[in-house]
């Protein structure tokens, strides 16, 4: 900056404390009509060109993300509890800029972000936002990079308003009347959700697609739902069992989407849900014969730009060797791929195959083999998690690296074949290996018939995993290991330990393995008592689930199977006090990153209870929980995309990013967006949805990693769930 510039940006500014005392409009951005040349705006490379009463700067060809060229203006000034509005007039056809409100110096925090398309004519941007900081060395930036082309990028007007009213955000939600968008089945439940100012019960009609009242009744009233905070009917037509499709409920003079009633829908929920892992697979093209508008070369195969998996070193210090540790599924909407939610991911799929003898035919490089299509598909998984084992003769040989990934966050969109970040392993973790151990003895088992050479190298593989855990029984994944992907920290690992003894008995019936198990402290113990019966971190309750259902001579086995009934009538109890019919409850509303997972997790304990006991309370209670997901939920949407008439689109990844690149695809059908999160991490979740009461605590925006990204394990859950209803 110069000093001319300094002395022009002190002058017109005030000081932090005087701006927040002062309810006045106040502008903190210097020139941003560009009246008096460039100055204090700054490029990254190049010259800023002022001519006709704007700003313009030649962008380069070739870069990767967006952040590695931006034009902006430092020395910015925030106040905590401050409104900003965020408006500027730009051109740029066809390109998306992000804009940000941020942090000058590393670690470079984002505290606003946006992502407009831009055309070729000038158009206005503006947004509105609540600071979470109070700082000097904010600056406000176009990041313009990521295209393979040069162009040219034109700003005016750039306005950095404080002392604004909020703007509130409010969804639509159409119609009051809230449905299972896609349908009930014929012999299930059939409830829906009334939002309404009524305190006494209302007729309500539901009619076929001609529009004729094929059933009626009255609703019961709710009262104040806490999930939602609003006023709510439930209206029950499980009575009706006529398959069709084209229905809507009439109720207080709303009309509710449509909604079949049938099975068909479930049958292509739980093929599309297990097609979703052949697009996230790694190291492989991925083939538009096999999956229309979604072919992309293969990512992460040592051809330039990408550094590649072939032989990927450690993070500095962590070891002295490189692994093959090509293949995988990519977790989420990165490039990482982390044991941690590989194995519960696996289990999940896997434990739908033991359960349904899932047969799907997915369209898939491996079609046609004799191996079904679902184990194929988890094979490609399983082959990496093996190959992210420490090999003999190294420290730690045995144990598993925790994960592998970027070293530096990459931005979006980012296609995997593009990126030309350095890979690491990252240290090996006790909760790793002992999801390998699960997994592998899992997947011994299941393949034995198919492939008994796998099966074989898998269960040797799960015994060494088993022994190097039990010798190194604390080496845990720290929480600052976050940069360039998640951290998935676990410092609690007995669960982990309790599942991978009971994947191991079950498969071999080994009295070591059995001994361990009853010895576990976690045997007698009640593991349904959280939110969310299980997940990544979490695992004690999927060794009870398969414990229960799968067939051993382990002693105490109707103790186990009553275990796991009792943990089902919990999440009963919690469904039927829900007027969403939802069976999760957590801790003072606050909704858990990844809800709709936890919802369908719980289902599944539902579910198995009905396997185990018959009783039709059970099956009624896992269907209905479907409902929330497909649209009877405060939004009145599908969380997966496809699936409903309005549904989720635009989830947080780096190569289903329509909503950024036009060029490029939405998720694809069957893809579960995380959910309602009432922690909304991410800077545009908290610049619409600060607030929120729990179930309205999601937005379906790519920018929005903490509410609609997409994972592994949250699409296994839903292809449990979706197999079992169609089952």
């Amino acid at each position: 900056m110069t000093a001319q510039a300094a002395n022009a940006q002190a002058a017109n500014a005030q000081t932090a404390d005087a701006r927040a005392a002062n309810a006045d409009e106040v502008e903190q951005i210097v020139n941003g009509g560009f009246d008096n040349g460039a100055a204090p705006w700054w490029a990254s490379s190049g010259a800023i060109t002022v001519a006709g009463g704007q700003a313009c700067v030649d962008v380069p060809g070739g870069t990767v993300n967006k952040w590695d060229f931006s034009i902006g203006q430092n020395d910015i000034d925030l106040v905590a509890g401050e409104n900003y509005r965020y408006s500027f007039t730009a051109t740029g056809a066809g390109h998306v800029v992000r804009a940000i409100v941020g942090g000058s110096a590393a670690p470079y925090d984002t505290y606003f972000e946006a992502s407009p398309g831009l055309t070729a004519d000038a158009q206005p941007y503006a947004y509105t936002f609540t600071s979470a900081v109070t700082t000097g060395q904010a600056q406000v930036a176009f990041q313009l990079g990521g295209s393979p082309d040069p162009w040219t990028f034109c700003v005016d007007d750039a306005s950095l308003l404080g002392g604004v009213p909020p703007e509130v955000y409010v969804p639509d939600t159409g119609p009051r009347v809230r449905v299972n968008q896609v349908g009930y089945l014929p012999d299930g439940p059939k409830k829906a959700t009334l939002v309404t100012d009524a305190t006494t019960a209302l007729p309500w009609q539901l009619r076929n697609a001609a529009g004729k009242v094929v059933k009626s009744g009255r609703s019961t009233p709710r009262g104040v739902d806490v999930s939602s905070g609003q006023n709510v009917h439930s209206i029950d037509f499980s009575g009706y069992r006529v398959r069709g499709a084209g229905y809507t409920l009439v109720a207080d003079g709303e009309t509710s989407r449509p909604f079949d009633v049938d099975t068909a829908a479930y049958r292509q929920l739980r093929t599309d849900s297990l097609k979703f892992f052949y697009t996230q697979r790694s190291g492989i093209e991925i083939r538009e014969d096999l999956r229309p508008g979604y072919a992309r070369p293969a990512g992460h195969v040592d051809v330039a730009p990408n550094l590649g998996d072939g032989a990927v070193p450690c993070q500095p210090g962590v070891c002295d060797y490189t692994l093959d540790v090509t293949g995988g599924w990519y977790d989420a909407g990165d490039h990482g791929k982390y044991v941690v939610n590989g194995g519960i991911s696996v289990w999940q799929v896997l434990s739908a195959y033991e359960r349904f003898g899932v047969k799907s035919e997915l369209a898939i490089p491996e079609s046609g083999n004799a191996t079904p299509d679902v184990l194929d598909e988890v094979r490609w998984e399983l082959d990496f998690l093996l190959k992210m084992q420490v090999p003999a003769g190294h420290a730690y040989a045995g144990m598993a690296h925790h994960k592998i990934h970027d070293a530096a966050w990459t931005g979006l969109p980012l296609l995997p074949h593009l990126d030309p970040q350095q890979r690491e392993l990252h240290p090996v973790s006790t909760a790793a290996t002992l999801n390998l151990a699960a997994t592998a003895a899992q997947a011994a088992r299941v393949y034995r018939r198919f492939d008994p050479a796998f099966a074989a190298k898998a269960l040797a593989a799960a015994r060494t995993a088993f022994t190097a855990a039990r010798a190194n029984p604390a080496l845990y994944a720290p929480e600052s290991d976050g940069i360039g992907g998640g951290a998935y920290n676990d410092s609690k690992v007995d669960d982990d330990f309790y599942w991978a003894a009971a994947e191991l008995y079950l498969t071999t019936g080994e009295r070591s393995y059995q001994d361990f198990l009853l010895a576990s402290p976690l045997h007698t113990a009640d593991v349904f008592t959280g939110a969310g019966a299980f997940d990544w971190a979490s695992t004690a309750a999927a060794a009870r689930l398969d414990l229960a259902v799968l067939p051993s001579r382990l002693p105490g086995r109707a103790q186990i199977r009553d275990s796991v009934v009792r943990g089902a009538a919990h999440y009963l109890a919690i469904q039927r006090n829900q007027p969403y019919g939802v069976p999760y409850a957590p801790a003072n509303n606050a909704w858990d990153w990844g809800s709709n997972s936890a919802v369908l997790n719980n289902a599944q304990v539902l579910a198995t209870a009905y396997d185990l006991t018959g009783r039709s309370a059970f099956r009624d209670a896992a269907l209905e929980t479907m409902d929330y997901v497909l649209g009877r939920n405060a939004l009145n949407q599908s969380y997966v995309t496809g699936y409903g008439e309005v549904s989720s689109q635009n989830q947080h990844s780096r190569w289903y990013a329509h909503e950024l690149d036009a060029t490029l695809p939405h998720p694809p059908n069957g893809s579960l967006a995380g959910g309602a999160n009432s922690s909304i991490q991410d800077p545009y979740a908290q610049s619409k949805l600060t607030g929120c009461v729990a179930q309205f605590c999601y937005i379906d925006d790519i920018q929005s990693w903490s509410t609609n990204e997409l994972t592994i394990n949250w699409n296994s859950a839903l292809a449990w769930m979706a197999a079992f209803t169609a089952s």
